[in-house]
């Protein structure tokens, strides 16, 4: 006997910051919808990110629609206490999701997308795919003596304790894993150019206003300065050198804050994407095939909409569009 075909008006694919906000926005809309999660456990990627990692702004302004993530006495939250947010989330809005359930891949059907899994295959009218970036690291192949691994790899510095570390990376990764290491490491930290240091009053809210009025925020620097950064710093021992084979020969460990590529893997039997990876899009619907929405990639799926207080403003439009849809073909 082989798996089930179900049905679902929509699908969502991926359980992180994206996937809720979408089942959200579907909900309060009445959308008949499933969310499919491969990870075991609520919260995306945040419980696969490094311990010390901390938000670029306080909690009420890294929060999803509907609902304010709680506050912490000294600020910025960590990646646990988003964790602790998203799962309460999920089980506040009774989001129906299934995990883990692995998505393999996308097709065409007669008149309905197929969303094909290891638990069976959903029958869909509209998929929003809301995978994000994070298990698409982007790994330069280089012969290297030492061990390579890459900011999807790092948790914790006493892991390298006394060891020759190199860091290589000039954005907010780079300098945070740096930072982390600096105490308990021979550190080198490489970029390719000076590191770009953002006012000391920016964070992620006026970050998120400014990527919303301009549709970017490149020409304010690369890194921002949160805490632990802005400590190293100041204190002269966070410098960046250049890149250099010669020191990452003689490394025990280099660690790639060389960012992240769109997980669409799964879109592949839809033909869509193009030599960089990504899905040509109408707002947040892809235009060669329009039941198709990706929310939650970065700023060519909606501005700032790769953040917690950035994707709720996609997500609402998303649905608005897919509730128009429905209505036409009942």
């Amino acid at each position: 006997m082989g798996l089930p075909v179900l049905r679902s008006d929509v699908v969502v694919i991926g359980g992180g910051q994206a996937g809720l906000a979408a089942a959200y926005y579907l909900r309060r809309a009445g959308v008949d919808h499933v969310v499919l999660d491969a990870q075991p456990l609520p919260g995306g990627a945040w419980p696969q990110t490094w311990n010390s990692l901390r938000l670029f702004s306080i909690a009420r302004h890294s929060s999803l629609p509907g609902w304010p993530m709680p506050s912490l006495s000294d600020g910025y939250p960590t990646a646990h206490h988003v964790v602790d947010y998203l799962a309460a989330y999920e089980k506040r809005y009774d989001v129906p999701v299934h995990r883990p359930v692995q998505v393999t891949s996308v097709s065409r059907g007669e008149d309905r997308l197929l969303v094909h899994t290891d638990a069976g295959t959903w029958s869909a009218r509209h998929v929003i795919s809301a995978t994000g970036t994070w298990w698409r690291p982007f790994r330069p192949l280089l012969d290297l003596p030492g061990r390579q691994l890459h900011t999807a790899d790092y948790h914790d510095p006493l892991e390298f304790a006394g060891q020759k570390v190199v860091v290589v990376g000039g954005g907010n990764s780079g300098a945070q894993i740096a930072a982390d290491l600096l105490p308990h490491t021979n550190l080198t930290w490489m970029t390719r150019r000076p590191p770009r240091y953002m006012p000391d009053e920016i964070d992620g809210k006026a970050l998120f206003d400014i990527a919303t009025r301009r549709g970017g925020v490149g020409d304010l620097g690369d890194i921002v300065a949160v805490p632990p950064v802005r400590e190293a710093r100041d204190s002269g021992l966070l410098v960046a050198t250049q890149m250099d084979t010669a020191a990452l020969s003689e490394a025990d460990a280099v660690v790639w804050c060389t960012g992240f590529r769109p997980a669409l893997s799964h879109l592949a039997p839809l033909r869509l994407r193009d030599t960089e990876g990504r899905v040509a899009v109408d707002g947040t619907s892809a235009v060669e095939e329009p039941r198709l929405h990706l929310l939650g990639y970065g700023s060519w799926t909606g501005p700032a909409s790769a953040t917690l207080i950035g994707v709720g403003s996609t997500a609402k439009a998303t649905v608005a569009k897919i509730s128009a849809a429905l209505a036409l073909r009942p």
